[in-house]
């Protein structure tokens, strides 16, 4: 850490987690995001809660968050499980490459037209963007004295660490497998974990493709089939959550991404249904059964600015939740469980910073909604359905979303949202319509048809959350298979 200036107030902190990883029974290393003023609260130094933290993935975050909280149990135990983000502890100098590689993807997840760009950095490989130099030095800092295996949740810890000799279980984030994941799969130190037996099966198909040799002794214990990384708060809700009926409002999610995915779509989507809730706060009745809305703005302004727009043009009330502090992590301290309901018509989650956003949508937005409107991630898509809800999902932002939206479809837990007609929409998923169930969907032979019974004449939204409570039990018991996984790997 020689001539590595970080601030004073995170050099301590620093090398307090690179002690606490060394400690842990599961050490946890992920590339998602810069939560800096969280990480002086957990660590009991005075925090600003007033800062926007730089987020380049969600999923990254969220699903290392799932697994440490699936190991500490209700209290945030460091001998049990830690988890740290090397991109806190990027210097202060290279941090501007960060800024702007942050600045990049969010412009390029507001405009479309802009997406062929990222499609290109995809095919390039992420594991050549800038951050993979800035985050290089702390995460071989930080790693430098672990023995124990490390559950990397970013292919880029993963390969950083493997290359310096630790033993590594790399979770592959998402049912899909891409080139870098195979880039350090030839040592013996380095292990997979995978959502499915398909993506198993992907792993050594495009291994053979671009003549990845595995050496033969390794190829059996190289990937391990354990379910998506879920935080367990989100799968208790799948249990307690009432299925939809008429005799009660419909409650709805509106999802953006780490980067501010889809706004467009968003946006349009506020633009019909607002309106309507207005109407319906007036007393008129209206062809959509009465309606909550939730949008989850995450740490985005300019999202949360555009929807209070739309709800002034309509004269609708609004509410916004953003509590100073939801998250208040201490170490020993317990974990919080909020689930106070959401009575208004609409009301917008919305945190600068990301610890805190993410635990509003899972202590509010998870078990509130009867429906989720996102795009098919590795993260939301999967938390959603597995909360006990059903899917509409916008627009894919990589071709391994395809493969999670195939997933929910053949679960029949999801369709694709008619962005541009989503009142129509909604008035058919909530009635008694079998047209709803005969939707465009993705046919590949890859991923079997799981057998899921129809119940009588339900609408399509009640049978979806009944098929949510009724999935393959690995979409439920990921977190705890990751941790197997990982301890009988020491």
């Amino acid at each position: 850490m020689q001539n590595y200036d970080i601030g004073k107030e995170l050099k301590k902190i620093y090398q307090t987690d690179k002690k606490l990883l060394e400690n842990t029974q599961v050490p946890i290393m992920t590339v998602s995001a810069s939560f800096k003023e969280d990480l002086k609260g957990l660590h009991r130094q005075k925090e600003k809660d007033t800062g926007t933290d730089i987020v380049l993935s969600r999923a990254h975050y969220s699903m290392a968050m799932g697994v440490a909280v699936q190991a500490w149990g209700e209290k945030i135990d460091p001998k049990k499980a830690w988890l740290v983000d090397s991109t806190n502890y990027v210097s202060n100098q290279a941090f501007r490459s960060v800024i702007f590689t942050h600045e990049i993807g969010k412009i390029i997840a507001r405009w479309p037209i802009l997406k062929s760009l990222k499609d290109m950095v995809d095919k390039f490989g992420r594991s050549k963007m800038p951050i993979l130099d800035n985050v290089t030095p702390p995460t071989i800092y930080l790693g430098s004295g672990i023995k124990k295996t490390i559950l990397s949740m970013h292919i880029v810890t993963g390969n950083i660490l493997a290359n310096e000799g630790k033993k590594v279980m790399q979770m592959i984030t998402d049912p899909h497998v891409r080139s870098d994941y195979l880039e350090n799969a030839h040592l013996p130190n380095m292990r997979f974990l995978v959502f499915d037996e398909q993506t198993k099966k992907d792993f050594f198909t495009l291994a053979k493709k671009i003549g990845k040799r595995i050496p033969e002794n390794q190829i059996k214990d190289k990937v391990i089939v354990t379910g998506p990384p879920i935080d367990p708060r989100i799968v208790a809700y799948n249990q307690t959550k009432q299925v939809w009926t008429k005799d009660r409002p419909l409650k709805i999610c509106l999802t953006t991404g780490g980067l501010g995915t889809n706004k467009l779509e968003i946006k349009s989507i506020l633009k019909q249904l607002l309106p309507v809730l207005k109407q319906q706060a007036g007393g008129q009745k209206t062809d959509l059964v009465p309606t909550q809305l939730v949008l989850y703005a995450g740490t985005h302004k300019d999202h949360l600015d555009m929807a209070i727009d739309i709800a002034k043009e309509n004269n609708l009330a609004y509410h916004i939740i953003s509590p100073k502090d939801p998250a208040h992590f201490r170490i020993n301290a317990k974990l919080k469980d909020d689930m106070a309901l959401i009575d208004n018509r609409f009301s917008i989650i919305y945190h600068p910073q990301i610890v805190d956003a993410n635990e509003l949508i899972i202590q509010k937005a998870f078990p509130f909604a009867d429906l989720f409107i996102s795009k098919p991630s590795g993260d939301k898509a999967y938390d959603a359905v597995v909360s006990g809800s059903a899917l509409l999902t916008l627009k894919e932002w990589g071709e391994w979303e395809y493969n999670v939206r195939e997933v929910f479809e053949k679960n029949g837990t999801a369709q694709v949202a008619r962005v541009n007609d989503i009142v129509a929409q909604l008035i058919e998923i909530t009635g008694n319509n079998e047209a709803t169930f005969k939707t465009d969907k993705l046919n590949s032979a890859n991923r079997p048809v799981p057998n899921i019974k129809t119940e009588g004449q339900k609408s399509w939204l009640e049978q979806a959350m009944i098929n949510s409570k009724h999935l393959d039990p690995i979409f439920y018991k990921g977190a705890k298979n990751i941790l197997k996984a990982v301890k009988e790997n020491n």
